[in-house]
């Protein structure tokens, strides 16, 4: 069963029963600080999570493009993806527990033809904060499955939230048996032996994690997550995603252009190349911070691994058109944006050929030195800081090493990458402790904020600046727009008393429900507008602005405070960042 046929298959099946479908969020999130990019479906509904009201009503479903960013460097195995789609469906304070496993039951089972004998799951086993689940392996009783094929685990298993604050709740995942032979007498679904495949996830969120202190939330809500790669490859009976028509035929072009043939690398290029050209259609650009930086990094991690396999690295335009005429069919809008995807992935590829260059040069630096000593080993830590300092790749270093006679002590470079990426992991983690519950009442005001942030720029700059994204905290918000120029010192003073002076005046925020056609003729602005429903939500700030979003916001503007622009930078080429604060 093809990709395409599973998702088509998911979001009928539900709408069957009483779901409305929703478009997928970009892959940039929009007023969210504590992802680089959207990770999972649930990630935009948050807002309706806590309780907001939907415009589309209570039960949703969607495929949601989703990009995570820990494991790049894992990337090259048989199961590691940078960008995946995750399928979902989602009840905001509608079904919980029987039904939510009964339509899983029924669609593994009916609709994708899933033998019951090899379905196994598992249930949370229960802890101080919330009780052992019982209620779901009764569940799973009724709808078929055996009580020796349903187990217990604990949080690390069976519990999920995003970050380490946030709607959360005990889960319940389904595993496929894939027919390997047991690891041992005590294999189960938490064993990495191979055996046992996770395909879908549904959490029973009831609960709100803050200050560490688990409380419950206003509504109960479920949230399921289906992975379509992993799913397409367990049908097909194949081994790996890359064995499916997802990719394929990239790794196929990639093997015939290939003069000195490698899987991983092979799978990192075609990897990288599906994940760069998702973001870049969803508005992403390399930059040094960031995001940007996960694509540079991932742009140049496929021009090393091309460069490995001796690809000429002028194939890389018509590469970038074969990917999107495989994807043609899952992702249509890759069409009209061919251009400007080739355009950013090939001029990121040629900055970094200079990279190279330039590292060569280094390089031959590092061995005069290393001959001039009367040495024929090149420590670790040397070949380290070429790749640290000017992204030289290590495999590059060891190769012209021993063209010059030279061994290097690859040991120590291993280790010193491991530290690396290691610090790599752990800072991520560090910046995103926060999860996806930022919607205290600080970060209501500064997401109203920038809203009048938008309608100022508007005003000072001209009518064209466009919001290209947002992140807020409680201690501030950042706030990139369209522009091309540095603002003077005279635009963010203008923009600021604007933005000061609708404060003051205590406008009214209003919000009301109405068609997207609607309200896009009525004058309302949107990032992405393809990202919204048919019915939408619409934020209207007196008389400066108007806006399609999620919310939650302030009822008058006079809550905010005083507004106050603390820099203003460059964010990529065309869009211009402020950080502002309100006192």
């Amino acid at each position: 069963m093809k990709a395409i046929e599973i998702r088509n298959k998911y979001l009928n099946f539900f709408k069957n029963h009483n779901h409305k479908i929703i478009p997928s969020a970009p892959l940039i999130p929009e007023n969210d600080p504590s992802v680089l990019f959207t990770t999972a479906g649930m990630q935009p509904l948050v807002p309706y999570l806590l309780g907001e009201k939907h415009p589309e009503g209570t039960r949703l479903t969607d495929y949601q493009k989703c990009v995570r960013t820990t494991d790049i460097e894992e990337v090259g195995d048989n199961r590691h993806l940078t960008y995946f789609e995750m399928l979902g469906n989602w009840s905001l304070g509608d079904y919980f527990r029987e039904e939510s496993i009964a339509m899983s039951y029924e669609f593994l089972t009916k609709e994708l033809g899933i033998p019951n004998e090899k379905i196994s799951v598992t249930c949370f086993a229960g802890d101080e904060d919330c009780p052992r689940d019982t209620l779901t392996a009764e569940c799973w009783e009724k709808a078929g499955i055996p009580k020796e094929r349903i187990y217990f685990y604990g949080k690390e298993d069976n519990w999920w939230i995003a970050g380490e604050e946030g709607p959360c709740g005990p889960d319940t995942e389904m595993f496929y048996d894939t027919g390997k032979e047991p690891c041992g007498p005590d294999c189960q679904p938490s064993c990495d032996c191979g055996k046992y495949v996770e395909i879908w996830n549904n959490v029973f969120m009831e609960y709100l994690k803050k200050d560490g202190k688990y409380t419950k939330l206003v509504q109960k809500n479920v949230d399921t997550g289906l992975g379509l790669e992993r799913m397409a490859m367990l049908l097909q009976g194949k081994q790996t995603p890359f064995d499916t028509e997802i990719f394929k035929p990239i790794m196929d072009r990639l093997g015939e252009l290939a003069k000195k043939d490698d899987i991983a690398s092979r799978r990192i290029v075609a990897e990288h190349l599906r994940s760069s050209i998702m973001i870049v259609a969803d508005g992403g650009r390399p930059s040094n911070i960031d995001r940007g930086y996960i694509l540079r990094r991932l742009i140049r991690r496929m021009t090393r691994q091309m460069n490995k396999l001796e690809i000429d690295l002028n194939e890389l335009g018509a590469l970038i058109d074969l990917d999107i005429n495989v994807l043609n069919e899952l992702y249509p809008e890759l069409a009209d944006k061919k251009e400007i995807i080739k355009e950013v992935i090939i001029q990121e590829k040629d900055k970094f050929m200079k990279t190279l260059i330039r590292g060569e040069r280094e390089f031959e630096k590092v061995i005069k030195r290393i001959k001039d000593q009367g040495k024929n080993t090149i420590d670790g830590e040397d070949i380290f800081k070429l790749y640290e300092t000017y992204g030289f790749p290590p495999e590059v270093s060891k190769d012209l090493a021993e063209e010059n006679g030279l061994k290097v002590n690859m040991d120590e470079v291993d280790k010193l990458f491991k530290m690396h990426q290691d610090k790599s992991r752990l800072g991520s983690e560090q910046k995103f402790k926060g999860g996806l519950a930022g919607t205290g009442e600080q970060e209501i005001k500064y997401h109203t904020a920038t809203h009048l942030l938008n309608a100022a720029l508007k005003e000072v700059i001209n009518k064209d600046v466009h919001q290209m994204g947002s992140n807020i905290t409680a201690e501030r918000m950042r706030f990139d727009f369209s522009c091309d120029h540095k603002l003077t010192n005279e635009e963010k003073k203008q923009a600021e008393d604007l933005v000061n002076k609708w404060i003051q005046e205590d406008l009214q925020v209003t919000v009301e429900t109405m068609k997207k056609e609607n309200a896009i003729k009525s004058g309302a602005e949107c990032m992405f507008i393809e990202k919204y429903p048919e019915d939408v939500t619409v934020y209207t700030i007196g008389n400066v602005s108007k806006e399609l979003c999620g919310g939650p916001h302030v009822k008058h503007t006079g809550e905010l405070g005083n507004f106050k622009i603390v820099k203003e930078e460059a964010s990529s080429s065309g869009v211009r960042r402020i950080k502002a604060i309100l006192e």
